[in-house]
């Protein structure tokens, strides 16, 4: 579904990403890895038109995708779950996943759509009248996860998901990531909870200094004794 070709990336002459090759089958579960600065972000900003690459091609569904605008890349069918959340604060919840709404390929089924997110989050359905920027940070993450369901895309990319939560929360947010996946939309998943990163992916990447330094099945790299040492303190 997703595939990243000798990917390079700079902020002016600092180089954040560096020949990065990476592939995302339909319906799997893939995890990047890496310490804080390795560039998982900027790959994630690369892949959603945010920042522009110096080289390299992103393909998405045999399309080259390289370069397209942020809007045109969500309308393709790749969502994102930004680090942070970013949800609109001094705006409601209904209102917030309205906006998730606004793409073409979203706005037919939008009302539907919008009851299953509430199905599958009721207490954003508790809430719709309430402004975001008053909810909990599990529940504005929620939110976010919504709002990106909202525009109905095919691969959804998470960046940070569990940062700041409480551990019961994260816990309800990876229940989340696995039962998307189970409906069959793909997953690439940023995150700093590593176990967990590896525990549920079908594959993933470890990136280092912008670089991929090694890749396989989660669960053997969850059991590779590099990357227990490096990650996991074991």
């Amino acid at each position: 579904m997703l595939e990243v070709r000798g990917l390079d990336l700079y902020y002016g002459d600092a180089q954040a990403l560096d020949g990065v090759s990476l592939q995302v089958d339909a319906g799997q579960i893939v995890a990047i890895i890496g310490a804080n600065g390795a560039g998982k972000s900027s790959l994630i900003r690369a892949i959603s038109g945010i920042e522009k690459p110096r080289a390299g091609n992103i393909l998405f569904q045999s399309r080259d995708i390289t370069g397209w605008e942020s809007c045109d890349i969500c309308d393709a069918g790749i969502g994102q779950v930004a680090e942070g959340r970013q949800i609109f604060p001094s705006l409601s919840v209904e209102e917030n996943l309205d906006m998730g709404a606004l793409l073409a390929r979203a706005r037919r089924k939008a009302r539907q759509t919008k009851e299953e997110v509430y199905a599958m989050f009721p207490q954003l359905a508790e809430r719709r009248s309430q402004l975001a920027g008053t909810l909990s940070g599990g529940e504005q993450q929620m939110l976010a996860i919504g709002r990106c369901l909202m525009g109905q895309p095919q691969l959804i990319m998470f960046d940070e998901p569990s940062l700041g939560l409480a551990p019961t929360v994260v816990q309800e947010v990876f229940h989340a990531i696995r039962a998307l996946n189970g409906r069959g939309i793909t997953i690439l998943l940023v995150e700093q909870n590593v176990a967990v990163s590896l525990k549920l992916a079908a594959r993933a990447y470890v990136l280092e200094n912008g670089r991929i330094v090694s890749e396989g099945r989660g669960e053997d790299l969850l059991s590779d004794d590099r990357v227990r040492r490096a990650y996991l303190g074991l």
